[in-house]
């Protein structure tokens, strides 16, 4: 029996030790990574729910509340928290492990905190290989928050079969000028902190909004008070209910297969370029008077 066999054996029966070590293997691209992603099982029955939105929104505290409930019933799930990297070591500044830790050692969930490592887009370059690896271990749900940086956050709609958009009362103001990024991607919108000043029309005016931009599904708007477990089983309704709805929308699946496999063209052609090495051949170039930047980026992509 191959050792990718047996990797795939273990992972299948949900050792979390097997899990963490491919997905180490799979984020820094060692030596069985290849061997590994050509071997993956399609698994089409794992729930992808990605959580974006602003910081502050309280989307450690939403996913811990999932998962109270999650697991009261039974389910099996594995979370991906993308978190700000340093920018001199490339780790992570944040550990959504101690945000979590009432599940740190439950036997149903999986968490694993991740270095965005510079990406623009709020999620780690590896983060589809990674999804892959787990959806190999038969979770129920894999939940991806994302570092909540901004519009730019936009490519975890290609990946995620649902994504969660989590604002918070405040955010009122801000709608007009997030609604061109990342209020355009949501599948579901929460308002968490729904018992502060100004929630519910907060939550009305959402709607409005949620209402005019809705196509073949309607954007659920849900308040919950995350912290109390309030609002959280409407949550998941509202996910089940998207999840049948995207697993019949074929169009839907084929964008979500597009996106995941432009991403991964991307990141393959660009796997070969080092910000530190290019930093020193940009430098040694400016030395030339003649130095001009579209002239040394086309040196790249003949």
């Amino acid at each position: 029996m191959s050792d990718t066999k047996k990797i795939f054996e273990k992972i299948a029966a949900g050792d979390f030790k097997t899990i963490a070590q491919t997905l180490t293997i799979v984020e820094n691209n060692l030596g069985q990574c290849d061997d590994i992603l050509m071997n993956l099982v399609n698994n089409t029955g794992t729930k992808i729910i990605g959580i974006t939105g602003p910081p502050g929104a309280g989307k450690s505290t939403l996913i811990n509340a999932l998962l109270l409930n999650l697991t009261a019933a039974q389910q099996k799930v594995a979370v991906l928290s993308v978190d700000p990297s340093s920018p001199f070591n490339f780790g992570a500044l944040l550990g959504d492990r101690i945000r979590m830790s009432d599940f740190y050692l439950h036997p149903d969930v999986f968490i694993r905190s991740v270095a965005s490592r510079g990406s623009l887009g709020g999620l780690s370059a590896h983060v589809i290989e990674m999804l892959e690896v787990l959806k190999s271990a038969n979770f129920d749900y894999i939940f991806i928050e994302t570092v909540g940086v901004g519009q730019s956050e936009v490519e975890i709609a290609g990946i995620a079969n649902t994504t969660i958009v989590t604002l918070v009362p405040e955010a009122g103001d801000e709608i007009q000028t997030m609604k061109a990024g990342v209020m355009e991607i949501a599948d579901i919108f929460i308002v968490n902190k729904g018992d502060r000043n100004n929630a519910d029309e907060f939550v009305k005016n959402l709607k409005i909004l949620a209402h005019n931009k809705a196509k073949e599904w309607e954007i659920p708007v849900i308040k919950t008070i995350a912290s109390n477990n309030e609002g959280i089983p409407l949550v998941i309704k509202a996910m089940e209910a998207h999840h049948q709805f995207t697993h019949y929308n074929k169009n839907r699946q084929l964008e979500m297969l597009t996106m995941k496999a432009f991403q991964l063209i991307q990141h393959k052609r660009m796997k070969d370029i080092q910000k530190d090495v290019l930093q020193l051949q940009i430098q040694t170039a400016m030395a030339k008077e003649s130095f001009n930047l579209y002239q040394f980026v086309a040196t790249y992509t003949k």
